[in-house]
This record gives C-alpha cells, sequence and structure tokens, in this order.
C-alpha cells in the first residue's frame, strides 16, 4: 500500500506543480492575460483524458505483464523532454492566433512527461484493485487529489517566492526522474502481487457487479463536466469583473480539489439531504448579487461569496459523482468518463464561449443549469415523504429566481454598452454617459472592471486629455516637459484608447504597442485622440503584438518618454517590470534624457519599490509622481519616472508632485527568472 500511494502522490504532487511554473514561464510571451491561463488548464484537462484514455484501454485489452513494459518503455523515454523549459522559438510574432501557439509549445516542452504522470492515478489504482481486491481503492483517488492540492497552495508561497523560474524546472524535471523509478518499481510489484493473487482466486469472493449502464456514463460525464465547467466559469469571473489578482487564479482550482479529496475520501462528507439547502441558498445569492451589483462587487464580499459558491457547488457536483462510483473493476472506465466531462467543461469555457458570446455570459448559465441538474436528480430520487416530494418544487422555484436575475444582468450589461466585444485577452466594453451635445458626457473604455480611458463626447471637449494621463499627470508632467523643447517622440506600451496620443501636435511622433488588435481597432473607430492628432499634423504609429518581444526585434526608436502603460483589466504583466525588460526600454530611450514612465496605480500591488530597485541596478534616478486630483477629467494615479536626466527630476511641477517611495524589506530584485507577488501585496 505504501508502495502505490507513494506513487500516486509523486505523480499528483509533479502534475499540478507543473502547471504553474510552465504557466509563468508562457506568461510572459502571451501578454500576461487571464486566458494564458484558461488554455493552459485546456490543455492540461485533455492531456489527463489522453491519460486516463490509455490506462482504461491498456487495463482491460492488454496482459499485466505486457502492460507493464509497454508503461516502462514510455516513462523511459520521456526523460528525453527533460528539463522542461521552453524553447524561445515559441515566442509569438504578434499576428498569429496565441491559443494555438500555446498548445504546441506545452505539448513539445511538457506534453510526454504529463501524459504519464496524467496515466499514473488510475493505472495504479487499477494496478491495486487487481492484486488488492478487499482495499479500499478510491481513497487513492482522494490521496492524490491531496497531493495535487498540496502541490497548488506549496507553489505561491514556498517555491515561487524563493527559487528562480529556471531552478524550478530542473526541480521538477529531477522529481520526475524520482518519479519514473518509483512508478516501475510500483508496476513490478503489482505484477507479483497479481501473480500471487492468482493463486489464491479460489478462496477470493468473485466481483459480480452489474457493468455501467449508458445513463451511468451520462451523468458521470454531465456532473464532472459542471464541476469543471464552474471552475473555470468562476475564475473567469472574479479575475475579470471582482479583481484581477494573480492569486485568484489558483484559489477556485484549491477548492475545486478539495471538493474531490472530501467526497472521493470514503468517510461520507457529502451527503444530499445537506447540501441541498446550501446549494439553492449560494446560487440564488450568487444570481442576485450578479443582478444588483452588475457583476463588480467589493473585493472583500466578492472573493468569500465566490470561494464559498464554488464549493457548494463542486460538492453537489462530485458529491453525486462519488455516490456513483462503480466497483473497483470498472474504475478506469469510470476515471476516464469523468476526465472526459472535466475536458468537455473546459473546452465550453476556454474555446467555444470566446467565439460565441461577448462578455463572461457562462457564469450565469452555469449557475442556472445547476439548479436545474439538482432538480432533475430530486426528481429522478423522490422518496415516499411529503418534504421529499418538495424538494424539486423549491429547486425549480429556485431556478427561476436564478434565471431572472441572470437574465437581467446580462441585459444590463448589454444594454448601456455602445460596444461589447470579447477575444482570448479579456472583453471589452464601450459605454456613453449621455448623449453628444451634453458637456458632461463621456464615452469609456472598460476591460473587466477598469476603465482604460475615457473622453468627452462634445465637440468643444472631446480634445481633453483625461483620467490617468492629465497634465497633472507623472507622464503628463513628462510629455510636457520635453514638448517646451520641440517636437518629441512618445512610445506607449498599451493603447487604451490612444489619450496619450492627445498630447500630439505638428512634429510630434507617438509610437503605441498594442497586444490586442481588438483595442486598436475600437480607439481608432471610437475615439478621437488618434485622428484628432494626426489632423493637427502629429504622427500616431500602432504596433500590434507584445510590446516586448516587439521591441527586442526593432532598432533604437530614441523616445523622449517611454510610457508603460500595459495591463490585463487591473494587473501589469510581470514581464514588462524585470531587470530584462528594462534593458530593453533603455535601448529605445535617448541615453541621457529620455524617461521611462511606470504607470504603478493598482489596488492590490505595492509596484513602485519594484521599479525602483530595477532602477538602482542601472544607476538610474527614481521619482513618484503622485496624482490625487480626482476632480473633473483626472483619475488618482502614480507614475515612477525612471531616467538619468537630472533637469527633469528638479523641474518645479515634477519635483512639487514627487512622493517617497516606502521599501519593501528583503525585495529581491525581479528578473525574468525571479519575481515575487507575495510580498508586494498590499
Amino acid at each position: 500500500m505504501i508502495l502505490y500511494a507513494l506513487t500516486i502522490f509523486t505523480s499528483a504532487f509533479l502534475l499540478f506543480l507543473v502547471q504553474p511554473i510552465m504557466a509563468k514561464q508562457v506568461l510572459p510571451w502571451f501578454g500576461g492575460s487571464a486566458a494564458v491561463w484558461t488554455v493552459c488548464m485546456v490543455f492540461f484537462q485533455f492531456l489527463l483524458l489522453f491519460g486516463y484514455a490509455y490506462s482504461d484501454f491498456t487495463t482491460r485489452k492488454m496482459t499485466p505483464r505486457n502492460q507493464l513494459i509497454l508503461h516502462a518503455v514510455l516513462l523511459t523515454l520521456s526523460l528525453i523532454s527533460l528539463p522542461i523549459i521552453p524553447d524561445a522559438t515559441w515566442k509569438p510574432a504578434g499576428d498569429e492566433d496565441p491559443t494555438w501557439r500555446i498548445l504546441g509549445l506545452l505539448t513539445f516542452t511538457i506534453g510526454l512527461p504529463y501524459f504519464l504522470l496524467s496515466t499514473t492515478g488510475p493505472l495504479v489504482q487499477a494496478w491495486f484493485a487487481r492484486a488488492h481486491s478487499s482495499g479500499t481503492v478510491y481513497r487513492l483517488f482522494a490521496l492524490s487529489n491531496f497531493a495535487s492540492l498540496l502541490a497548488l497552495i506549496s507553489y505561491p508561497f514556498a517555491v515561487e517566492p524563493w527559487v528562480t523560474t529556471r531552478v524550478q524546472s530542473f526541480g521538477w524535471s529531477a522529481g520526475y526522474v524520482v518519479f519514473v523509478v518509483v512508478c516501475i518499481c510500483a508496476g513490478v510489484y503489482s505484477l507479483r502481487a497479481h501473480t500471487a493473487a492468482q493463486s489464491e482466486a479460489t478462496t477470493q469472493k468473485v466481483d459480480d457487479s452489474p457493468p455501467p449502464t449508458w445513463a451511468h456514463y451520462g451523468m458521470w460525464l454531465l456532473l464532472s463536466a459542471m464541476g469543471s465547467f464552474m471552475l473555470l466559469a468562476v475564475t473567469n469571473h472574479i479575475t475579470h469583473d471582482v479583481a484581477s489578482v494573480p492569486f485568484l487564479w489558483l484559489l477556485p482550482l484549491t477548492i475545486y480539489l478539495i471538493t474531490f479529496i472530501l467526497c472521493f475520501e470514503g468517510r461520507g462528507w457529502y451527503k444530499r439531504i445537506y447540501f441541498i439547502g446550501p446549494l439553492i441558498v449560494v446560487v440564488c445569492a450568487l444570481a442576485w448579487f450578479m443582478h444588483e451589483e452588475g457583476g463588480i462587487m467589493d473585493f472583500k464580499v466578492a472573493v468569500p461569496l465566490f470561494s464559498v459558491g464554488l464549493f457548494v457547488m463542486c460538492m453537489f457536483f462530485h458529491g453525486e459523482l462519488a455516490a456513483m462510483k462503480p466497483a473497483p473493476r470498472y474504475l478506469t472506465t469510470f476515471f476516464l468518463m469523468v476526465s472526459l466531462g472535466g475536458a468537455l467543461g473546459g473546452v465550453v469555457v476556454g474555446f467555444i464561449a470566446p467565439k460565441f458570446f461577448n462578455t463572461y455570459y457562462e457564469f450565469g448559465i452555469g449557475l442556472v443549469f445547476t439548479l436545474l441538474l439538482a432538480a432533475w436528480l430530486a426528481l429522478s430520487n423522490v422518496a415516499h415523504s411529503q418534504l421529499a416530494r418538495l424538494v424539486p418544487m423549491v429547486l425549480l422555484m429556485a431556478t427561476g429566481f436564478t434565471g431572472f436575475h441572470v437574465y437581467h444582468y446580462i441585459h444590463a450589461l448589454s444594454n448601456d454598452a455602445r460596444l461589447m466585444s470579447r477575444n482570448f485577452y479579456g472583453t471589452l466594453r464601450v459605454k456613453d454617459t449621455g448623449p453628444d451635445t451634453s458637456e458632461t458626457a463621456m464615452r469609456r473604455l472598460m476591460h473587466g472592471v477598469i476603465m482604460h480611458g475615457e473622453q468627452y463626447l462634445h465637440k468643444d471637449k472631446r480634445g481633453r486629455i483625461t483620467t490617468y494621463y492629465t497634465e497633472s499627470s507623472g507622464v503628463g508632467l513628462a510629455v510636457k516637459y520635453f514638448q517646451a523643447s520641440g517636437a518629441t517622440r512618445v512610445g506607449v506600451v498599451g493603447l487604451g484608447t490612444g489619450t496619450i496620443a492627445g498630447y500630439g501636435r505638428n512634429g510630434d511622433v507617438t509610437r503605441f504597442y498594442e497586444i490586442n488588435p481588438q483595442v486598436i481597432e475600437i480607439a481608432r473607430r471610437d475615439f478621437n485622440y488618434i485622428s484628432d492628432s494626426i489632423e493637427r499634423k502629429g504622427q500616431v504609429d500602432t504596433v500590434l503584438g507584445d510590446a516586448r518581444l516587439t521591441m527586442e526585434r526593432e532598432a533604437p526608436q530614441q523616445y523622449d518618454v517611454l510610457a508603460i502603460d500595459a495591463f490585463s483589466s487591473d494587473a501589469i504583466p510581470v514581464h514588462l517590470i524585470t531587470k530584462e525588460a528594462m534593458a530593453i526600454y533603455l535601448k529605445h530611450i535617448k541615453p541621457d534624457t529620455g524617461v521611462v514612465a511606470f504607470h504603478v496605480t493598482n489596488r492590490f500591488l505595492k509596484l513602485a519599490p519594484v521599479v525602483e530597485q530595477i532602477a538602482k541596478t542601472y544607476d538610474l534616478q527614481v521619482a513618484l509622481v503622485s496624482d490625487d486630483d480626482t476632480g473633473g477629467d483626472a483619475s488618482r494615479t502614480d507614475w515612477v519616472l525612471v531616467t538619468r536626466n537630472k533637469k527633469l527630476l528638479a523641474d518645479k511641477k515634477i519635483k512639487e508632485n514627487t512622493s517617497e517611495i516606502s521599501p519593501i524589506p528583503r525585495l529581491r530584485l525581479w528578473t525574468d527568472d525571479f519575481n515575487n507577488l507575495v510580498q508586494i501585496l498590499k
């Protein structure tokens, strides 16, 4: 039992530890979007499906000896893939579909090792059940989920803050070699134990349990798919509409795994009679809050509510799934269907929804379908008591309540929107606050809960610079400083509405780097900052693709000001704020006078000390320019100016608005190989 448990624990730990390790290496190449994590999740779910299919096929169709030989050969061959460091040739050029490039990169970097790790759970459980028919085989499944949970929790707190990404990859690769040895040993032992068990077959009870029916297959598939669907739907919703904090990508997956552990551990943690009531309450509460708050809730309210909601829903899905588990001799087929359902749920959220929905509708749809599924199960198992017969009726009433609020939430989103669109990089909304003739009416670009720029609609006021880029902001002060001396070259990482182009005059050059093609289209069509600058004889260029990768390839641009203003909702992509990134920026600004302006306004992260530490490694001067005047056109902003130009930092207006940067104890230098988000949380 110890050898089987060690094999399953090691494989599951490595299986889930590799997910954040690979995602962290891939994220910088594809814009740092939460969608990268979703695509990675779908990839991992599909390889898990293929691994379970392999386990099911080889267990049913091959002799134990041949199965072991095949598996040992594949395990040995997989060592060729080590270490798991992605090749730089997979970096995108900027005009391709990121989804397929990410999938290709993951396949060639981690494909075979991950596939073999994914086979281990059902395969080793089948080995155990074959040799020890009286054992509690499904507890091994709970153990694998515990190991997965441990890997996820340990990464942000015990691995990422202390170990560089490269060392993480080598460490994981070493752990995989250990797993290969342990797995082969477990296979050899199971073969011997199976042979011994066969010789005593006459004294053992024959398992004559009936085989699963198509109805069983359908329910296994549906319940597992709904668990995966709601996992990704909740992840998208809270990271897009509540707070774009990277740790929130791991929280829902942690809850998801905890419910698997509790439901399959074997002690009966799930009982339908105790969970139907909480299920109705949390689903209705989530639907009500979506409608009443427009999907945008206070962080301290939303995260606990969504966490509890996901926990109760996944306990329902996985508890019902555990209640339907078959006899051990059918377990590989059971796990295959569970894995297939998980993959299907991931495909719907990760691939189908972005193609057919213009925002994140799937969360609300999932709430309605959860209650419909609960009502169906309650109807199919109605007891004779009067009270039990009321349960389906209550569930159907709750479904109506939920559907009503979800419908009105969707209607409210689209009702005040001039435009709604969705692609790999998230959802965008353009909305007007009044008619064109009103002097106070504004047009705004929203990405999740964050406004990425706004412009007055009235023709006499539309040229005003607004929000984070006003003349009192750090970037505004820097641009005006250089414009006082003549024509100015400005580079901007992140387009938004193109507000900074509003500074452009005759002879000025403004060059935007933008990864999302829809943003470029919206900025040129629905806002006037770019077109008005061109009318004033200013030059405005937009470059499609990841800014850092683009600047790596192009010749020095000799910018007076280079503004780093790229955000995925409220989170700045980490790869744009490292020592190596700074070297690229310095290549493109004028050596002695140019300035790099970092937009570090953030509700959750203290980014200014990170920028200051990077600047010090290049002997650069820094100034944190804070603009607290939120009246009128301005938004509260923090910009860190990095430069060798002491005259600029001594400018009266800049000096008056410069604040001290509060140090973070024991903060390590951020590089492409190391960063620690835990340490800079507010």
